[in-house]
Parts: C-alpha cells; sequence; structure tokens
C-alpha cells in the first residue's frame, strides 16, 4: 500500500506559509515604522499645537493630527496605550520640534514639556509695564494683572503689608506657560523678591531702622534715578540726607508715577499736583514703591555712600553732578544750560536733573 504525504505537511506548502507569515509580519512592521515617522509638516519647521484641558486621549491624538504633528491618530493612541500614560497625557500649549517622531511627541506629553514664554521685567519697570508684556506674549489679559496686583487676598497670602504688589516682584527675564493666572505669574515674581531679600539684607535694613517696605520704596526711586549705576549710592546719600533735615525728595520719577507720565517729559504743573507719590508738594517717602528695583539699587539704598550731597543736576546722558549747597546746585545748573549737550538736549526727566529755574529747591 502506498500512502500519499498529507498537502499541508509538504516542506512546500510549509515554506509558503512561512513566506506568508515573515512578509505579514514585514509588512505591519514596516506600516507601524512608517506611521511613526515624523509627519509630512515637521520636515521644514517645528509645529504649535495647543492641547485643551480634559480631553481624552483620542481627541488629542485628533488635535495633533490636525496640526498635522504626527502621522497617526491611531498610532499615537495604540502607542500611548502600550506605554501606560493613555490618561496621564497633559494639556498646555507645545511645540513639536522638527522631524520629531511619533513616540517623541507622545514623550512631550508624558512629561508635560509645555512651551515657554519668555518675559522680561526689567530693573525700573512698573506692574502696569508688566501688565502690557504679560497680554502682548499672550498670557494673560494685562486688566487681570493690574486687578490681581491690588488684590488683598493675594497680598496678604505672599505677605505683602500695602495696597499693592508694585516693588515686591523681582526684575529678571522669566519662563511663562500659556494656562498660567496672573496669580501664579505675580506669585512666582514675588516668591523670588523675598529669596533676594537675603537674612543679611534684611538686617542691615533694621539696622538702618527702616522697614523692607520703606527699602524698596526708597530703592525704587534710586533705580528710576540713577543711569549709570555707579551713582547709586551717591543718589542714595542725597535722599537719605535730604530726609534727615526734612527736605523734600523733590524726585521727578514719583511725580511720573503720580500722574501717569512714566518715562515721558514733565510739565511744571505736573510738579504742583496734590497726590501722595509727589515728592515735590510732600515731605517724606511716598506711600510705596514706585517701580521695581534690581539688587544694586536695594544695596545703595541701605548703604548710602558717605557724603553730604543734597543737590545733583544732569551732567550727561548718563552722569549727574552733585552739590552740598543751592549756590553749587544753581552754578551746575547754569554751566549744564550753557554747554553744548544742553543745546540738544530733549532731557528724560529725572529728580535732580531738573531746572525750572533757580528757585528750586534741589
Amino acid at each position: 500500500m502506498t500512502f500519499l504525504p498529507e498537502r499541508g505537511n509538504s516542506p512546500c506548502v510549509r515554506r509558503r506559509i512561512v513566506l506568508v507569515v515573515v512578509a505579514v509580519t514585514a509588512l505591519a512592521g514596516w506600516a507601524t515604522w512608517h506611521v511613526l515617522l515624523p509627519a509630512a509638516a515637521l520636515r521644514e519647521r517645528s509645529v504649535i499645537v495647543n492641547i485643551a484641558p480634559q480631553q481624552s486621549a483620542l481627541q488629542i491624538a485628533g488635535s495633533l493630527h490636525a496640526a498635522g504633528a504626527i502621522r497617526s491618530p491611531a498610532a499615537f493612541v495604540a502607542l500611548s496605550f502600550v506605554r501606560g500614560t493613555l490618561n496621564s497625557l497633559k494639556a498646555g500649549e507645545y511645540e513639536v520640534p522638527r522631524r520629531a517622531s511619533t513616540r517623541e511627541v507622545l514623550a512631550l506629553l508624558e512629561d508635560g514639556r509645555v512651551r515657554p514664554h519668555p518675559v522680561v521685567h526689567p530693573e525700573g519697570a512698573t506692574i502696569a509695564e508688566l501688565a502690557r508684556a504679560l497680554e502682548h506674549a499672550g498670557l494673560v489679559d494685562a486688566g487681570e494683572v493690574l486687578r490681581t496686583a491690588t488684590d488683598p487676598a493675594f497680598l496678604w497670602r505672599h505677605g505683602i503689608q500695602a495696597a499693592t504688589v508694585e516693588g515686591y516682584v523681582w526684575p529678571d527675564t522669566y519662563q511663562f506657560v500659556r494656562g498660567m493666572t496672573a496669580a501664579e505669574i505675580l506669585g512666582r515674581m514675588v516668591q523670588r523678591m523675598h529669596v533676594k531679600l537675603s537674612p543679611d539684607l534684611r538686617e542691615r535694613a533694621r539696622s538702618r531702622n527702616v522697614t523692607i517696605h520703606e527699602l524698596l520704596t526708597l530703592a525704587s526711586i534710586i533705580e528710576r534715578e540713577a543711569v549709570a549705576r555707579d551713582e547709586q549710592a551717591l543718589i542714595s546719600a542725597v535722599f537719605w540726607n535730604r530726609l534727615r533735615v526734612g527736605m523734600p525728595l523733590q524726585a521727578d520719577p514719583t511725580v511720573q508715577y503720580a500722574v501717569g507720565r512714566h518715562r515721558e517729559l514733565l510739565r511744571r504743573s505736573d510738579l504742583l499736583v496734590d497726590h501722595p507719590y509727589n515728592t515735590y508738594t510732600r515731605a517724606g517717602l511716598p506711600p510705596g514703591p514706585i517701580a521695581s528695583p534690581g539688587l544694586a539699587a536695594i544695596e545703595a539704598a541701605v548703604e548710602p555712600a558717605s557724603a553730604d550731597y543734597l543737590f545733583f543736576v544732569k551732567r550727561d546722558e548718563q552722569h549727574h553732578r552733585f552739590s552740598r549747597t543751592l549756590e553749587e546746585h544753581n552754578e551746575a545748573i547754569a554751566e549744564y544750560r550753557a554747554s553744548s549737550t544742553a543745546r540738544a538736549w530733549r532731557p528724560r526727566q529725572r529728580s535732580g536733573s531738573l531746572s525750572f529755574g533757580e528757585s528750586t529747591s534741589r
């Protein structure tokens, strides 16, 4: 009797089956590899995509696909499922870099590496200027920043015993992200100020018998007055000497703050405005800071130069001439007016730099 081999067990059939399995596996592998490659839109540029809060993984994949950040929503969801991050992807604004694979895009959302927005708050800038900068960066409405800056609950929470956060936010370059509230942004800046006000600095303020609020107030005026940093201690000395003998500070930046003419020319009538921040009409320090002082200005406020000057006037665009008497001061004014610089002078008003006539007490 002759036995024929079963068809399915023939070497030829088995080889065909193996080849089919290998081909299918290879095709599946190629397809998987292909859909996880960088999307076409990422070949030449990065892609910005905003992932809203409370979106499901499928909705997130749809947003990424619509922005051109991934090739396949299904592949993105499947990969997230395999990695166990399906329900932990983080909302926010993301910048997907050029040539990022689906795996790399997923990692961005898993880690929450949202797109930072640099915001510069320079020394001598006000809260109003900060509010405009934050709004310009598309981070938060300027009005919300100004409301938060005077919110009693916010001020109490951050230990600020004043009517506004003015002067209590540290000047620096910050990296903020979309979705942060005004309270979160200002809170971070206030905390930076608290860190910079070291125990040593606080102790030196106490030894000079001034509160932190008074120190920041004086430092903010010095910051707005001085152009050259090496003059800050001398300007501080002028103000300390005036406070000591009861003379008005007559600081132009405080008038600018009072009348809302920040960094603009003042008029004679502005000096007569009855306002708590007008240090021409009221003696002593104003109610609070007028801007954000930097560390150098704070140091100058707590350690003024050892000098008996009571007056100063502009010598050039960077420096001032300091005087002990009104007679010396008036001579300095006359010399400045007679100089070639004075003929082309378009003044940037600062305390001691104005000279509305020899009658001024500065």
